[in-house]
């Protein structure tokens, strides 16, 4: 645990958007659960922002959209994270969309509330600064990945990311190759070849929907693979 409430993020990316529990509930405290359906949209990018919001059960896509309608899965957020705080902090609009991708439970608090509890809790200052910095490192990872690695390197590793954050027990991650083609920045296409590959070589199972990694040290070293 960091001195500020962030949890160590050691190598995942995924735990820049979580305050520790501790802080969570400080940011939260006495705010109503709200139940959101799968498929509901929690605010769009561009929107005006007044919330932030805290996930207390479920997951959420984040993404971002092109002018011309093209989408990119930048993240997905999970029990514990904190949504749509950028936008509230500077007032502006909101850089992403989120959209649930399960039914989930949600709590909120207004610009002028967060600000109100900072005051009073200091430590919740510097937390979300530090998982601000989370956030731009995120980025600035996925952007290098994007931009420096080949399909089959980023594919690994987007993989290794689901699977830590929303396999079930059986290890199973429930996303099509149309949703991890977006996440990639990717086309179905490549997506598909690649794990057809994969599957041949009994690196994953495939079934419709979902994908388990079989051989997570191959696949972690395909991740690890230097650019040619």
């Amino acid at each position: 645990m960091t001195s500020h409430g962030l949890p160590d993020k050691g190598q995942d990316r995924t735990i820049g958007s979580r305050l520790s529990p501790e802080l969570f509930d400080v940011l939260f405290e006495g705010c109503p659960s709200e139940t959101y359906h799968a498929g509901q949209c929690l605010f769009m990018q561009d929107d005006p922002a007044d919330r932030v919001y805290g996930i207390l059960a479920g997951t959420l896509e984040i993404a971002i959209f092109s002018p011309g309608g093209r989408k990119l899965v930048a993240n997905m957020e999970t029990r514990k994270a904190v949504i749509g705080e950028i936008a509230a902090l500077d007032g502006g609009l909101r850089t992403a969309t989120a959209t649930c991708m399960t039914d989930c439970t949600l709590v909120s608090i207004s610009r002028r509330q967060m600000f109100d509890r900072i005051e009073r809790q200091p430590r919740l200052a510097s937390a979300l600064i530090e998982l601000l910095c989370a956030r731009l490192r995120f980025v600035s990872a996925e952007l290098g990945d994007q931009a420096l690695l080949k399909i089959e390197a980023r594919l690994a590793r987007r993989l290794d990311f689901l699977n830590r954050l929303i396999a079930d027990e059986e290890g199973w991650i429930t996303i099509s190759q149309s949703e991890l083609a977006e996440f990639l920045g990717a086309t179905r296409e490549s997506v598909n070849k690649t794990l057809t590959d994969w599957r041949k070589h009994g690196l994953i199972d495939i079934r419709r929907g979902g994908i388990r990694m079989r051989n997570r040290r191959l696949l972690e070293e395909i991740g690890a693979a230097p650019d040619d």
